[in-house]
């Protein structure tokens, strides 16, 4: 008893003196606002390496209402195109567009033909498009652009990418699209003809994703 009493009676005095050297403090034991900005900046940091660095879960098939809206117009051949967290740039309805990265393409979803034609176009012409049916995480149907850009760096080096947009302000808002969520894009054919189906996804804490 004499020992826990004893433990009581040093953790009390180490409160004391731990009010008493803050006393008059306006932090009143609280971090300094230096502390709480280094801690912000740092969490902000931890957030966008994990963006980059953190696994994609194994995606879920693609949802059954999506699975049925597709078969009843008559489509086909459903690939993965590509899931990915929506950043700033996605979202900002000053750039309408939703950046499609070649590096993080699933599998291939366009034909020898449609990859020529949209890489005849370069920065010195004007992009060339194609107009494709897109599936909206709500189901509605609209029609939207794809185009391929070279974004070039302040290094020299260019980075290629397709791109979503024309529309994709409206279906950004229709849908409530948000920074950080994670998205998927599936392609389908009808009668041969590329078509899109954005999905919304939600993580679980199992590590997978359901539909959101």
């Amino acid at each position: 008893m004499d020992v826990v009493d004893g433990e009581m009676k040093i953790e009390k005095e180490y409160d004391q003196g731990f009010r008493v050297e803050h006393e008059g403090d306006d932090h009143q034991g609280r971090l300094p606002e230096s502390s709480k900005i280094k801690k912000k900046k740092q969490k902000m940091a931890t957030r966008c390496d994990q963006r980059y660095t953190t696994p994609t879960p194994t995606p879920l098939d693609l949802p059954i209402k999506f699975k049925k809206r597709i078969r009843d117009l008559g489509g086909s051949d459903i690939a993965l195109v590509i899931q990915k967290c929506l950043f700033k740039t996605d979202v900002s309805s000053g750039h309408n567009r939703l950046s499609i990265p070649l590096n993080q393409i699933r599998q291939t979803f366009l034909t020898p033909q449609e990859t020529e034609f949209l890489n005849s176009g370069n920065n010195e012409k004007k992009c060339l498009e194609m107009k494709v049916m897109l599936i909206e995480p709500s189901l509605r149907r609209d029609t939207i652009s794809l185009r391929k850009w070279e974004m070039k760096k302040a290094s020299g080096s260019a980075t290629s990418m397709y791109v979503l947009v024309g529309k994709w302000n409206s279906v950004a808002w229709r849908n409530a699209l948000r920074e950080d969520e994670t998205v998927q894009l599936w392609s389908f054919r009808i009668n041969s003809k590329l078509c899109l189906a954005l999905v919304k996804r939600r993580a679980k804490s199992n590590g997978y994703f359901i539909e959101f």
